[in-house]
């Protein structure tokens, strides 16, 4: 299949209460450099959402040729496989609604595919905040001591890779493989892309390929967002237990080594001993709000509650997702 020109391409985008970023997502599809506008396919697949999404997606259609299909379960793995169903062209370019594709992201990522004969490609997430609090969660995003230090997250070289961010795929593998596991409400990229892997495919990272992504900017969204990945996570781990990188155990040790250390404090085992694991995380976390550098202070102090927050609800959401199947 020749990729050589730009005018077979289908971007998806399952959408779900993102009345704010929604409309920067679109208008970043079509100011992609060298895409021909009206051979762009967009389809979005609208959730049940609860604030005004859906009515944003209504009027972009009068901007844009945006094509609709509705998910009812308002799930992320069963609007990816919506919107592959109802796409007409050869390659799916999957797009987060929370996100803004760099302008030679498209261009790119089909060279690259036709280059190294991969059956998905992707690059880097760049997170980006507007608040301090936000700013801090971006930053946790881009670290090594927030997502333990993924190349889609903080970068690396071009090669092979277990999984990228979002994606460029080619239809026939998708479609080959049945899509997305809709089973799998969080770490479905993952999954698939150990598919793509088993089935003998390249699986390729790039980052030259950048995306913009605005990450949750409240602490409860956030909590809950990480919760339910560390569950997800624990299932994928449970599943692949041979695939699994030792990363995915950093947060659950640590919340078991603390809560540990703290209930023999409490009770009067051990001594002081027991509060060596809390006090080495707390001294590890003013170490990197003080070193860290291009952030404001505010944004340095929200860093002290943006990276346990993440850690200790993906931590428990790991530990409760091993024992109790989702």
């Amino acid at each position: 299949m020749s990729l050589d020109r730009l005018t077979s391409i289908s971007f998806i985008m399952p959408v779900l209460n993102e009345e704010k970023h929604l409309a920067s997502a679109i208008s970043s599809i079509f100011d992609q450099i060298g895409l021909p506008k009206d051979q762009v396919e967009v389809i979005l697949a609208l959730g049940p959402s609860t604030d005004s999404t859906n009515q944003v997606a209504e009027a972009l259609k009068s901007q844009f040729p945006v094509k609709i299909v509705q998910n009812p379960t308002g799930k992320t793995p069963a609007g990816l496989n919506l919107a592959i169903k109802a796409a007409k062209n050869k390659i799916i370019v999957r797009v987060d609604a929370h996100s803004q594709l760099s302008p030679d992201y498209t261009k790119l990522a089909v060279q690259i595919l036709n280059e190294t004969k991969a059956a998905n490609v992707g690059g880097v997430m760049k997170a980006v905040g507007h608040t301090s609090l936000q700013q801090a969660i971006a930053w946790a995003y881009g670290s090594r001591l927030g997502l333990g230090g993924g190349a889609y997250h903080v970068g690396g070289q071009a090669g092979p890779s277990d999984s990228v961010y979002l994606g460029v795929f080619r239809k026939e593998i998708l479609d080959k493989l049945g899509g997305f596991n809709e089973k799998m409400i969080r770490g479905q990229d993952w999954e698939l892309n150990l598919r793509i892997r088993n089935s003998g495919e390249l699986v390729y990272f790039d980052p030259r390929l950048e995306v913009t992504y605005y990450p949750r900017a409240s602490l409860t969204k956030l909590a809950k967002q990480f919760f339910d990945t560390g569950a997800w996570r624990a299932e994928l781990t449970r599943t692949h237990i041979a695939k699994a990188n030792p990363r995915y155990f950093a947060p659950p040790v640590a919340v078991l080594a603390i809560s540990i250390g703290l209930g023999l404090f409490l009770a009067g085992v051990g001594g002081i001993l027991g509060l060596v694991p809390l006090a080495g995380y707390v001294f590890g976390l003013l170490l990197a709000a003080v070193s860290t550098r291009g952030l404001s202070f505010a944004a340095r102090l929200n860093i002290l509650i943006a990276l346990p927050t993440m850690h200790f609800c993906w931590g428990t959401g790991f530990i409760s997702g091993l024992f109790l199947k989702r």
